[in-house]
């Protein structure tokens, strides 16, 4: 039987872009992924500083959406995050955390209406849960590959 984490709260809470998990990006030392992220949007050296020393990841989403984008952003936007939650999951007591998860199926759930990244009332591409699940398979093949 398939178990499901379908929301990033509680216990969870590791999995979400919002969770204190300090990640060099850019130059600069982030607070969250969230942070990193929505710096990523911009080329401008400036925005990313701004990014960085926002306290809240929920005001540097909402930074993130004032920013000019760089032009090749929705071909990047995937890639950018499945490195910025590579790097968050290199911190060992979230890397434990996540192979705790075991096989279960990761579905960023949520009621803010974000169908892209999340599931919101069963509908959504939840990009964030697969790449989730793509970096604890990552890890669980390198923690059972033989040390030579």
């Amino acid at each position: 039987m398939t178990k499901y984490i379908v929301q990033f709260q509680g216990e969870h809470f590791f999995l979400s872009n919002f969770y204190a998990a300090p990640i060099k990006h850019l130059g600069l030392l982030m607070p969250t992924v969230e942070h990193a992220f929505q710096a990523s949007k911009s080329k401008s050296k400036e925005d990313h500083k701004n990014v960085s020393l926002i306290v809240q990841p929920g005001l540097a989403k909402k930074y993130g959406k004032s920013v000019k984008l760089r032009s090749n952003w929705e071909e990047i936007k995937v890639n950018v995050m499945l490195k910025l939650v590579r790097k968050k999951f290199e911190i060992p007591v979230l890397r434990e955390a996540l192979l705790d998860t075991g096989n279960a199926k990761l579905v960023e759930g949520n009621y803010w209406g974000d169908v892209e990244w999340g599931v919101c009332r069963g509908k959504g591409k939840n990009k964030l849960g697969k790449i989730l699940m793509k970096v604890r398979k990552e890890i669980q093949e390198q923690e059972d590959a033989p040390p030579w």
